[in-house]
């Protein structure tokens, strides 16, 4: 049971009547980022507050490296830094006092908690504002902050929910950089309802809706498993829209700009060819053809489809 970090088996969880998620398997590896993406309640967040030991499942079992979080809660937990999407911290505390009261609440030996908050300031970029309240800092290095606080008792496991959220484009690039760092000797679950986010950092995808999973493989795998359903083109020499409406496979046509215009079609993925077959033919110089991906919405309403079929 120790080949993976965490090990999910049959989790079920209901709140009244109702189940929130429903026979959730995956297994997470001891390194990299894993994306946890799900719509608003979707699941996600009830997996996340099990998986922390926060809430107590209906049905299932959780094990952090090999511990049983509902026989060994205590012991699970030591393996886990968490970060909640509102980090919680104490904005009238200096940034070394807060760590400590973290490091403090983790229960580590109270010898080793000077150097361990030391290394966690290091690995955060942080050291330099110790002294300084924690309401006094940016947005960025609140975060930073929070993380510090999430991997301070050197977890196995950093649970990240929504880390970047709120945060200026700087910050972000920065955030990001800093948790891929972090995955490079332990692994991380970093959560998100924003699918460019969890491209740009996880390497491997787990996909939650209506409380079960759709996907579960690499972002590569993912890339090539949901289909397009709209490209951009520029053209050069455009035609009327229902002049492209003619092209076969095309189901849709919007005008952008008067040269660019968001083609819909059936999912056949001939029909980047039609189209500059159609183009040449017609002396529209095409002169961009870009393939959109699907909007969240839509991808979950595809995977969903493609899991029901698979069951029945």
């Amino acid at each position: 049971m120790k080949e993976s970090i965490v090990k999910i088996e049959n989790l079920s969880h209901r709140y009244a009547l109702s189940w929130a998620v429903r026979d959730i398997n995956m297994e997470i590896p001891r390194t990299g980022i894993v994306g946890l993406l799900g719509s608003n309640g979707a699941g996600k967040s009830t997996i996340m507050n099990i998986l922390c030991g926060a809430l107590n499942q209906t049905e299932g079992q959780i094990y952090i490296d090999g511990i049983s979080m509902r026989e060994q809660p205590q012991e699970a937990k030591k393996q886990i830094g968490f970060l909640p999407q509102n980090p919680p911290l104490y904005m009238d505390l200096t940034v070394d006092e807060y760590l400590n009261y973290c490091a403090g609440l983790r229960l580590m030996p109270s010898g080793t908690i000077k150097e361990a908050v030391k290394e966690a300031k290091i690995k955060c970029n942080i050291d330099h504002f110790s002294k300084r309240l924690i309401r006094n800092l940016s947005g960025g290095y609140r975060q930073r902050v929070g993380i510090a606080q999430a991997i301070v008792h050197k977890p196995k496991l950093v649970v990240l929910d929504e880390p970047t959220n709120g945060l200026d484009p700087n910050q972000i690039t920065e955030v990001r950089a800093l948790i891929k760092d972090i995955a490079t000797d332990r692994a991380v679950i970093f959560s998100s309802h924003i699918l460019s986010e969890v491209e740009v950092l996880c390497r491997d995808i787990v996909m939650i809706e209506d409380g079960q999973i759709v996907f579960s493989d690499t972002m590569d795998a993912f890339n090539n498993y949901v289909e397009p359903h709209s490209m951009l083109i520029t053209l050069e020499n455009p035609p009327a829209p229902a002049e492209l409406l003619k092209i076969n496979g095309v189901t849709n046509v919007d005008s952008l700009t008067p040269r660019t215009f968001r083609v819909y079609f059936n999912g056949d993925q001939d029909i980047t060819e039609a189209v500059v077959t159609a183009s040449v033919n017609n002396g529209w110089r095409l002169r961009e053809l870009t393939l959109d991906k699907s909007a969240l919405d839509e991808i979950f309403k595809q995977l969903s489809n493609k899991s029901n079929q698979l069951k029945n």
